[in-house]
């Protein structure tokens, strides 16, 4: 079967994929018969199933693909001899001793497999590009708390196929992309927003609230990581606190369009379902919010850092919060958002309309698989301490929750018409040698990692010398050249800085060519649009906006090269150790 791609096929594939396991004695909801919508699409993917994992880059998981050390007592990993290269810092040539950073990158162990994490501000990672030259990232993202090195040269480390084991399985049996970027700038709401509506702009930040609704508010762009206003579990506790810098978002995302065309959907994140119910006033204010009260102990079976370089030794096995509200886009916008965390109603049907308003737990997928209601469109979460985000997750943890999902969707019924899409929110400040295409040219006018307004200038000022500074971790001794940032001006039309830095993106399906690897310019909203050519959805904003304006899905890179569609899918599964990322 061949798909035409016309214009409006200049979409990407979103599939993802979470790993969890489900509890023994789950009680199923009532089911009705499926919604026949759903398998209306342009191609045979009936399923996208898009993981969204937390701060890597590329070459961080993937810098010598697929070249791993291989030491004694480590799960191995020895490629296929047809196995394509990618652009990875062997084949860029940049390993020790010829990397213009100030520390040389290196491996990091799978003993090691605990980091802390980087800094990914707005603007620090601007710096660290350094108008492409990609050389200050020691200086400018490098963090040196605990599980991280004093000279700041953890911020160069990468992992290789002995720890991202499953992950570099993945990508030889399926498609990966070694050309895929950050939107913009910036950390976790920034990625998470731009994955389902193309835009991080037309925000508002509540003055106050009546009514449980949002009253007053200021404009602001979304630059760093607000809590969703309104949200119980967030910052201001389902609109009872004020002064938070909460957020709230206009327009459309993904979630709208699909429910104009009744195609099912949902986000399913871990600790999303509350341990104490919210009680709600008469006039609909919050009366007492839900808590939303699942932990975990974080990083098990990894073990602690050791004192060698300066760590401090503090124990990483910690009770960490399951839920995470800046993590969850959907919840900053009042048309697809449940505050209160509802769970769905009896008889309700997963990924359907309902007091849930598309927004479940992660157990809630489980549910939805094993009662073969799978959703045509689902957003998976990990809990907190799986969902790769160095500090309170880790690779191993990440994994096991990854290879347990994609297993469980290999097992199903639905597996021959699903595409699982691994995505990442942000670099979390991680070395990457790549410098992304500048897709939205504005002025050099400063920075601020803050949620504001920023002015918008269509034109683009070149990156001028940096601060020669060779201090570690220290962003505020670099000059503020040629980033994007707050104009001198005043609030107005918001800059695009970007794209940013690399990160992965792969794709697995029995539908993926085998073993391939994509060079096409791919970007955070490409899965968008690939769900919007798939179902016919049409774009975010139904006129285009001027530039530097509006959904950046009307111009993302396709992942349909990453398809090969002409022949049946393939039949075999590849089932992967949950542990070690080994085959079984």
């Amino acid at each position: 079967m061949r798909i035409k791609q016309g214009p409006s096929s200049r979409r990407t594939l979103a599939a993802l994929s979470a790993s969890t396991i489900i509890c023994a004695g789950f009680a199923l909801p009532a089911i009705a018969a499926p919604d026949k919508d759903d398998l209306s699409s342009n191609t045979p993917i009936k399923h996208v199933v898009i993981v969204y994992e937390e701060n890597i880059t590329f070459d961080h998981y993937f810098a010598t693909y697929p070249v791993a050390a291989n030491p004694a007592g480590e799960p191995s990993f020895t490629a296929r001899d047809d196995t394509p290269g990618v652009n990875g810092l062997t084949t860029a040539g940049l390993l020790a001793p010829n990397n213009p950073n100030l520390q040389q990158p290196f491996r990091l162990d799978r003993s090691e497999a605990f980091t802390c994490s980087q800094d990914h501000n707005y603007t620090d990672e601007q710096k660290s590009v350094d108008g492409g030259l990609m050389d200050k990232f020691v200086q400018a993202t490098a963090h040196l708390g605990n599980g991280c090195r004093t000279s700041g040269q953890t911020v160069m480390g990468y992992f290789d196929g002995n720890t991202v084991t499953a992950l570099w399985n993945y990508a030889q049996r399926f498609a990966m992309s070694d050309n895929s970027f950050d939107t913009t700038f910036g950390p976790s709401t920034v990625g998470a927003v731009n994955l389902i509506s193309g835009q991080n702009a037309n925000a508002h930040m509540p003055t106050s609230f009546a009514h449980g609704l949002v009253n007053t508010f200021t404009a602001v762009t979304i630059t760093g990581d607000p809590d969703p206003a309104l949200d119980d579990c967030g910052a201001d506790q389902g609109g009872t606190l004020t002064g938070k810098g909460t957020a709230e978002l206009e327009g459309k995302n993904i979630g709208d369009l699909l429910n104009a065309k009744n195609i099912t959907w949902g986000w399913f994140e871990g600790g999303f379902a509350p341990t104490t119910p919210a009680v709600v006033n008469p006039d609909g204010s919050t009366k007492t919010p839900a808590v939303c009260g699942q932990s975990h102990l974080a990083h098990p079976g990894v073990p602690n850092p050791s004192v060698a370089d300066g760590f401090t030794g503090a124990d990483i096995h910690v009770a960490t919060a399951d839920y995470v509200p800046h993590h969850e886009p959907f919840q900053y916008y009042v048309s697809t958002r449940n505050p209160h965390h509802l769970r769905p109603a009896p008889g309700e049907i997963i990924g359907h309309n309902g007091q849930a308003n598309h927004q479940y737990d992660i157990t809630d997928f489980f549910t939805a698989l094993s009662a073969h209601q799978l959703p045509a469109v689902s957003y998976i979460k990990a809990p907190a301490y799986q969902d790769d985000h160095p500090g309170n997750s880790d690779p191993l943890s990440a994994q096991t929750f990854l290879v347990d999902l994609i297993n469980a969707l290999q097992q199903s019924d639905e597996w021959q018409e699903t595409a699982v899409i691994i995505q990442w929110d942000d670099t979390d400040g991680w070395y990457d040698h790549v410098t992304g295409p500048v897709v939205n040219q504005t002025a050099n006018d400063g920075g601020n990692d803050a949620s504001q307004s920023f002015n918008a200038n269509d034109s683009y000022v070149p990156a001028l010398p940096l601060s020669t500074s060779t201090t570690p971790a220290k962003p505020g001794n670099i000059a503020t050249s040629g980033v994007c940032g707050a104009p001198a001006g005043g609030a107005g039309t918001p800059p695009r800085c970007g794209y940013g830095i690399r990160l992965p993106f792969l794709v697995v399906s029995p539908w993926s060519k085998q073993n391939y690897v994509d060079h096409g310019v791919l970007d955070q909203t490409s899965s968008l649009a690939f769900i919007e050519y798939n179902w016919n959805l049409g774009f975010i904003d139904a006129v285009p906006q001027p530039a530097g304006q509006g959904s950046f899905d009307r111009f993302a890179g396709s992942i349909l090269t990453l398809f090969d569609f002409d022949d049946g899918p393939d039949k075999h599964s590849l089932l992967l150790n949950d542990m070690t990322g080994e085959r079984l």
